[in-house]
C-alpha cells in the first residue's frame, strides 16, 4: 500500500463530472477518481474548513464511530474492476468495511486518517504528470483556492 494525499476536487468539463485528485505522498503518481456531486461537496467542505449548521452524512458517520469507540484507522483503495474503484475502511481493532472511495476519502479527511492505495491500482490507474505539465497542476491548485463547495451542488 502507498500513502496518498488529497490534492482536491474539481468539475471535469464538458461532462460536469466531479473528480477527486489524489497524489502519492512519496512518489510522483496522481490518482484521479470520478465521484458524485454530494461527495465532492463533502470533500471540498472539509478541505476548506466549512462547517455546516447541521452534520452532513460523513460528519454523522464520524460521530457514530467516535460514540462506538471504533476509530477510523485508515482508508485503503484496494481494487479497480471494470473502471470502478473499491475501498475499505479499517476500523478499531482490524474491522474492515467495504465503502466507496469517495465516501472513504470524505470520512478520512474528517478524522485525519491516512489514505492508502494498493500498488496494483496505482500501476493501473495512476498517472505521472510530466514537468512540462506541472503548470497544469499549479492551475488546478489555484482553482481549488477559488472554488466554493456550492459549485458542486447539482
Amino acid at each position: 500500500m502507498r500513502e496518498l494525499s488529497v490534492v482536491g476536487v474539481r468539475v471535469e468539463l464538458p461532462s460536469n463530472q466531479p473528480i477527486v485528485l489524489l497524489r502519492e505522498v512519496e512518489g510522483d503518481r496522481y490518482l484521479p477518481i470520478w465521484i458524485g456531486a454530494v461527495e465532492a461537496t463533502a470533500i471540498a467542505y472539509e478541505q476548506q474548513g466549512v462547517k455546516p449548521a447541521r452534520p452532513l452524512t460523513h460528519d454523522l458517520l464520524r460521530d457514530v464511530l467516535v460514540a462506538l469507540g471504533a476509530p477510523l484507522r485508515a482508508v485503503e483503495i484496494t481494487e479497480l474492476k471494470e473502471n470502478v474503484f473499491y475501498a475499505d475502511l479499517l476500523l478499531g481493532d482490524g474491522v474492515r468495511v467495504s465503502a466507496r472511495p469517495s465516501d472513504s476519502i470524505a470520512l478520512a479527511l474528517r478524522v485525519g486518517a491516512p489514505i492508502r492505495c494498493a500498488e496494483q491500482v496505482l500501476s493501473e490507474a495512476g498517472i505521472v504528470i510530466p514537468d512540462e505539465q506541472e503548470d497544469e497542476v499549479e492551475k488546478f491548485r489555484e482553482f481549488l483556492e477559488q472554488v466554493r463547495p456550492e459549485d458542486f451542488a447539482g
